[in-house]
C-alpha cells in the first residue's frame, strides 16, 4: 500500500522487483528464476519498451505473459551489420567456429559484441546483430515488490543497494 493506502501498482519512477523467465524459439533463453529478482526504475527506459510497457499497472504478486515481436524486442536483423574479416587477422586462440562470440573495439575505442556467423576458406563473417534481434520474445513475469524511488535513484538513473534510503 502506498501512503494514500491506495495497493501500489507499476508506475513510472517505481523500483520494480522482477522475476521474469524469457522463451525465444521454445527455449528458455534467461531466467531470473534461480537467482535475484532483477531490479529497475520504470518508465527509465531500462527494460526493452515491449516487456516495460506491459508492466504498467501490475500489482505485487502480479503475473502475466508477455509477447513482443522484434520491434518492441531487440529490433530486426540489420543486413549491414555483418563484416568479412580475413581468416589471418584472428589470433589463434580464438576458436573459428560459427556461434563464437566475441568482444571486439572499434577505432573509436567503443567495446562491441559480435558473433562469428560463417566461417570461409579467406575470410570470417562476422554478426554485429544483437543475438536476439529478429526474434519474437517470450517473458513470463511476476512483480515480486514495488516501491518509491528514492531522489538519488531518479538522480542517478539506477536502483540503489539500500532498500529505499538515500545515499
Amino acid at each position: 500500500m502506498d501512503e494514500n493506502n491506495q495497493a501500489a501498482v507499476v508506475s513510472d519512477d517505481m523500483v520494480v522487483s522482477l522475476d521474469y523467465t524469457l522463451t525465444v524459439d521454445g527455449e528458455v533463453v534467461d531466467s531470473s528464476r534461480d537467482s535475484d529478482p532483477i531490479q529497475f526504475i520504470q518508465g527509465q527506459g531500462q527494460l526493452i519498451s515491449g516487456l516495460e510497457r506491459q508492466l504498467y499497472g501490475m500489482e505485487v504478486g502480479g503475473s502475466k505473459e508477455v509477447v513482443g515481436g522484434a520491434a518492441e524486442g531487440y529490433g530486426e536483423q540489420d543486413p549491414g551489420a555483418y563484416a568479412d574479416i580475413p581468416r589471418g587477422e584472428f589470433p589463434p586462440q580464438i576458436p573459428l567456429e560459427p556461434g563464437v562470440e566475441l568482444q571486439l573495439t572499434n577505432q573509436d575505442g567503443e567495446e562491441m559484441q559480435a558473433f562469428i556467423e560463417s566461417v570461409g576458406d579467406d575470410s570470417v563473417r562476422l554478426n554485429f546483430n544483437h543475438p536476439l534481434a529478429g526474434k519474437e520474445l517470450h517473458f513470463s513475469v511476476e512483480v515480486v515488490d514495488l516501491r518509491q524511488a528514492t531522489s538519488d535513484e531518479l538522480e542517478h538513473g539506477h536502483v540503489h543497494d539500500g532498500e529505499g534510503e538515500d545515499e
